[in-house]
This record gives structure tokens, sequence and C-alpha cells, in this order.
């Protein structure tokens, strides 16, 4: 599929040089947008291992296209995992990072992100035309408190972020793998939960919400069993949607049908210094 909507004066423009590719007016091997998202931006760097995420291969209008090439270079951050970032020095300003894993297209970000201009988010996808709508809508709406991060989310928490450095995390609609063979894709698992608690600072919210109960069901019960996490809800249990998440379109339909949603909050907990003992 083509990068840009095909028009008439693509029909009249001249045949392509030789060596670059007709559907796409690039030559072979030429990155897809070369001012924009690398494809594979950690490469070989760093060992295969079972991944929560498929890239998803689909189309890039016109319009995304563009705010990929402009927009990239000032609002985008490659997963590279060959540095540890500066939050700061990334979003202009000191205010606290809340990571959000996985953001579509991006509707729901833009939504939280001008509800709280306090607050930046850092948008990790690997969804070319969901990063390229999220860096449209933040350019449409004057949202500075958002940067789109390509890649493997994992790294970006193990390689790139500094321990204690973010305010949140955020886990929205993840892929459920419902099959009982792939559950070890699922991104929710006591090792993931480890990593990110390094990466929070005490009483950073994590915040999942998934419509697949049997996931939900999973979720809650791996956080309420890692010792890094307390559950925001008295007594245990889900949460009720609050009001900072908005609801999408995609999950209102998906309510139409009789889905469940289900929300968790769950507090990182600061562990007490055990008294010197003898």
């Amino acid at each position: 599929m083509s990068d840009f909507h095909h028009t008439p004066e693509a029909e009249a423009a001249p045949p392509p040089a030789a060596g670059t590719s007709p559907r796409h007016g690039r030559a072979k091997g030429e990155p897809r947008f070369p001012d924009g998202p690398k494809a594979d931006p950690a490469g070989s760097h760093f060992e295969r291992r079972i991944r929560s995420f498929q890239p998803r291969r689909s189309r890039v209008t016109a319009g995304q296209a563009d705010a990929l090439q402009r927009l990239w270079p000032g609002w985008g951050l490659d997963i590279d995992g060959q540095r540890v970032i500066d939050l700061a020095e990334l979003f202009g300003n000191a205010r606290p990072v809340v990571l959000e894993i996985g953001f579509g297209m991006g509707e729901a970000t833009a939504q939280m992100a001008a509800a709280d201009p306090d607050t930046n988010i850092l948008a990790v996808d690997v969804h070319t035309p969901g990063q390229g709508n999220l860096l449209a809508l933040a350019e449409r709406e004057g949202l500075s408190n958002i940067r789109v991060a390509n890649g493997d989310a994992i790294i970006l928490l193990r390689e790139m972020l500094a321990p204690g450095s973010l305010a949140g995390l955020r886990v929205y609609f993840p892929d459920p793998w419902p099959k009982k063979r792939h559950h070890k894709r699922r991104l929710i698992q006591p090792e993931f939960l480890s990593l990110a608690a390094t990466r929070l600072a005490p009483g950073a919210v994590v915040h999942c919400a998934t419509d697949w109960v049997p996931y939900a069901e999973q979720m809650l019960d791996v956080l309420t069993a890692h010792p890094d996490f307390e559950n925001t809800v008295p007594g245990g249990g889900f949460a009720p949607r609050p009001d900072h998440r908005p609801l999408t379109r995609f999950e209102g339909q998906g309510l139409d049908k009789g889905h469940v949603v289900n929300d968790l909050l769950f507090r990182r907990v600061q562990h007490k210094e055990l008294p010197p003992t003898g």
C-alpha cells in the first residue's frame, strides 16, 4: 500500500528512476520516512525474547506521513537502547512524566494531555499511522506535553529511563493474547512489574484497562501479589473508570455490544527500611 494518497498529479509524474520502487517512489532499502521513526531502532543490539506486541502494517495517510517527517525530529524518540535519556531535556521542563504503553491512534492520549498540561506524557507504540496521527493531533491542539516513542517499551524501561524517573504508567487495552499458548506474551507479568517498579517513583500509579475479562482477572492477580504495588481500591478489586481516562469511540462501541471494561489502579509503594538488629 502506498504511503500517500493517489492523485492525478502522481499519474502525470515521470516514471521513477532506475533502482527506485514504483509503488513508493524511493530506492530499495531507503527508509520509509527519512526524518521519521526507524523501522527497527534497537536493531540486533539486544537479545531476542518473547514480545508482547506485533508490529502492524497499515496505510499511512498523507497527513500522518507529513507529521512524521516534520515533527519526529523534535517530538519523536527512537528506542535504540543506547543511552539514558534526560526527560527534562526531552520535554523542555521538569514536570512529572507518565509513560503510556500502546496508544493506538492517539485520540485518548491527546485528550489526557490537553486536560492535564502540567503532566508530560511519553507515549510508546510501534504503529506508524498512530504515531503520525498523535503527532498531528499534538501539533493541531498545541500539546507541548506529548512525546512519541517508537519501539520496544521493555528496552525503553530497562535501558533508557533512570530509576524513579516516572510519575505514572498507563497500559490501556493491551493485546490480550487470548489463546492459552500465547499467555506468555501478555505484557502485565511479574517480571514486567518488577522492571517498571524500578523506574516508578514512590506513589506513582500504574493504571491498566482492558475489555478482556480473563486478562483483567490475571492483571488483578499479578498486581495484587506483587510486593512493590498496592491496590488503590479499599478492600481490593477493580476500580471505576477515573475521569481522566477518556471513553474512546472504540471502547464505546464495545460497551454497546455488552463488553465489560475493567480498570486497575495500583500504587508504587515505598518499602520501609527495617531497623538494624543486634
